[in-house]
């Protein structure tokens, strides 16, 4: 069995088909984990639903800010944007069985027996993984209750910007939230910025570093992230591996094969301005 990682689908559902193919996937025996945003931008949003839900017990999701967008937009709570495509999605007979699927996936992942976890965005430097660990799993114990329509209302702004253990409620889930789906820098304390979307080379690291950059981050496990996609996958640190190579700016699809180490990358149509 192998276990393949891939970074942010983004609706890039025949890219996700041919990498597959390209890498001999099996969904009989091996395993395919997804760092998260599997919707939006690209054409094919609720093929990929399906695709990656009809991959049961092979498929292993994380949410990303997209993903938790989209549960919004089908909830009420916001509007869908054109360049966006979902309304292919929010239309499907099957929409509802879909997104009350995804909204049960979570928000970290650790493997069972490889010593890894998978994020969205990243871990806050503030945290241990362990601690992550555990707050993870308070944000995904409101999304899969009742409340969860209330959690996605207030999910959303960008304070407060650094962790304490004593926030609670809608601020701390907030900031769970964003460190998990949202971070790309860190100002040297460790607080979250949240403007920048440029590469490190061009960002002034006398003033705010990436997240995997500040020296209190927990490396005792390797993490696998998306979500960045001016990274283009390069990172210069032991134990972090970027697989949003931006598939649907044009760029590609990135996926990793655990055991060897070996990647797997398509080059893509460009599907987004």
């Amino acid at each position: 069995m192998a276990t393949y990682i891939v970074g942010d689908i983004q609706g890039c559902c025949d890219e996700l088909q041919q990498l597959l193919a390209l890498a001999n996937f099996d969904a009989h025996c091996d395993e395919l984990w997804i760092t998260g945003d599997l919707v939006a931008r690209g054409p094919k949003s609720l093929e990929t639903l399906r695709f990656v839900k009809g991959l049961g017990a092979s498929a292993k999701v994380i949410l990303g800010n997209h993903d938790l967008h989209l549960l919004a937009i089908w909830q009420g709570i916001h509007q869908a944007k054109d360049n966006d495509k979902l309304t292919p999605l929010l239309a499907a007979p099957d929409c509802d069985q879909l997104l009350h699927w995804l909204r049960l996936q979570p928000l970290l992942l650790r493997h069972p027996e490889f010593n890894f976890v998978m994020v969205h965005a990243g871990i806050s430097p503030q945290w241990s993984i362990h601690q992550a660990e555990q707050l993870a799993n308070e944000v995904e114990q409101r999304l899969h209750s009742d409340q969860f329509t209330t959690l996605l209302q207030n999910m959303y702004g960008n304070h407060p910007n650094s962790w304490s253990d004593n926030l609670a409620g809608d601020e701390r889930l907030r900031f769970i939230i964003n460190a998990f789906t949202r971070m790309r820098y860190c100002f040297l304390d460790g607080s979250l910025e949240f403007k920048n979307k440029l590469g490190p080379e061009q960002t002034d690291n006398s003033v705010m570093k990436p997240w995997f950059e500040i020296e209190t981050l927990d490396k005792s496990s390797a993490i696998l992230f998306g979500h960045w996609a001016a990274l283009l996958g390069q990172v210069d640190e032991e134990g972090l591996y970027a697989l949003d190579t931006g598939c649907v700016w044009g760029n590609s699809l990135t996926m990793l094969r655990w055991q060897d180490k070996k990647t797997f990358s398509l080059n893509c149509a460009i599907h987004s301005k």
